[in-house]
């Protein structure tokens, strides 16, 4: 055989990409980036409330504590929420003289004045957060806290808010990818519509109509592949019967011709045998394609399975020059027209590519393997003509002996094979599960 190379094999190319992925993806990119912008947002202003926070409980501490003092009472101040708390305190507190010098403090205040001038008010000493009140003696009142605990404050409401956040969007996300999938669905339901659309005997779709969209947007869709059903259903109706019609049209006269030959090759000369023998068997292979025509377009619907005696369906079959040897007990349960077009045009192409032998061997159930002592084709040749067939590009080589047996495999439910052998060709054919009713009958 010298079919053209096949085209690229379908498993090998580059899956398309998933609308529903690559929405997923965009929605979870963007929920990240929404809860980052907001959470940073949130961290900004929160912690400049923060800061404002502390410095009014910092100033109201401040002036609660120089209260006491003036009062005399400042070991009070303690109880009144300043001091410690679990070991630690909130605020530390200091007292200065006039001259700036301290004059009392408490346990976590450091030991040098916070500032060496009196300084009402709000100011920052290195590591603390400071709040003098004047006190009428002239001396100062300073309350301060440090600046690790307020970045610690501002730190834990900004992490409580991009956790919480996160955490919104998280949920945004999974019910926005569960309405998406809900959404979806109209198209995978199309899509399960249109596997099941087949075609009855005379070519008509079954069922013809999708009905009406779950969709609105996929109404359009839903019209225009209605169209497209009604004007495919025609065209292979019109087609199957232009078939059908040109191979019974056919079938006539190839018989007349055959016996025709016979007739000439009985009363012709010995020079002349051979040639009208080789004509006789080029009708012969010509009765096979059409009779292969035939069965198919008969079997629209389903073949007609009945158990089939391999060995009496071969002696019906021209095998011209071949001596095919076959299991004597094999037998299968097929359409026995369209096996015998099968092997017609299978055994034609032994014949025609140099080998002078077939075995014919069942090698599982309902399945007929085909071997021949030609010269065969390489690995890659072979792997290519089976990739076709899986495809049924048929425009890419197989050749019209392979397609007709593969199609002929398909309507049994099966497929058509490509064994790799280490001598001549090998065909195998699975013709489908078994009728178990035909054959118990």
């Amino acid at each position: 055989m010298t079919p053209s190379a096949p085209r690229d094999d379908p498993a090998l190319a580059p899956a398309a990409p998933s609308i529903r992925r690559r929405l997923a993806s965009a929605l979870a990119g963007w929920s990240l980036a929404w809860a980052l912008a907001v959470g940073a947002a949130i961290v900004l202003t929160a912690g400049h409330e923060v800061d404002e926070l502390l410095d009014g409980a910092l100033k109201s501490s401040a002036e609660l504590l120089s209260a006491l003092v003036v009062q005399g009472a400042a070991q009070d101040a303690r109880r009144a929420g300043i001091g410690p708390v679990r070991g630690r305190e909130h605020f530390a507190w200091q007292i200065t003289g006039a001259d700036g010098a301290l004059q009392g403090r408490s346990a976590r205040a450091p030991s040098t004045p916070w500032a060496a001038a009196a300084t009402p008010g709000f100011s920052d000493a290195p590591g603390w957060r400071i709040y003098g009140v004047a006190l009428p003696d002239g001396r100062m009142f300073y309350a301060a806290q440090t600046l690790a605990e307020r970045r610690e404050a501002r730190f834990d409401v900004g992490r409580g808010a991009v956790l919480a956040t996160l955490l919104i969007a998280a949920v945004v996300y999974v019910w926005l990818r569960l309405r998406l999938r809900a959404e979806l669905q109209p198209l995978q339901r199309l899509s399960g519509q249109l596997e099941a659309l087949s075609f009855d005997d005379a070519g008509a779709v079954r069922p013809l109509a999708l009905g009406p969209a779950q969709r609105r947007e996929l109404q359009p869709v839903h019209d225009a592949l209605e169209a497209l059903i009604s004007r495919l259903a025609a065209r292979v109706a019109s087609e199957q019967a232009f078939a059908a019609h040109a191979a019974h049209a056919l079938r006539t006269p190839l018989a007349g011709i055959d016996a025709q030959l016979a007739v000439a090759l009985r009363d012709c000369p010995p020079a002349l045998a051979d040639r009208l023998q080789r004509v006789r068997g080029a009708a012969h292979r010509l009765q096979g394609v059409v009779a292969a025509l035939l069965g198919l377009f008969r079997a629209g619907a389903g073949p007609q399975r009945g158990a089939v005696d391999l060995a009496a369906l071969l002696a019906r079959l021209p095998t011209s020059a071949l001596q095919v040897h076959a299991d004597a007990s094999a037998s299968l349960d097929a359409d026995a027209d369209l096996l015998a077009a099968a092997l017609v045009n299978l055994l034609d192409n032994a014949q025609r590519h140099g080998a002078r032998q077939v075995w014919l061997d069942q090698p599982g159930p309902n399945r007929l393997r085909l071997r021949d002592d030609g010269p065969g084709i390489d690995e890659p040749r072979r792997a290519a003509l089976q990739r076709a067939l899986d495809a049924q590009a048929y425009e890419a080589g197989p050749g019209l002996g392979l397609m007709l047996a593969d199609r002929v495999a398909r309507a049994h439910g099966g497929r058509l094979a490509l064994p790799a052998t280490d001598a001549g060709f090998t065909v195998e054919l699975n013709l489908g599960p078994a009728d178990t009713a035909a054959a118990a009958a």
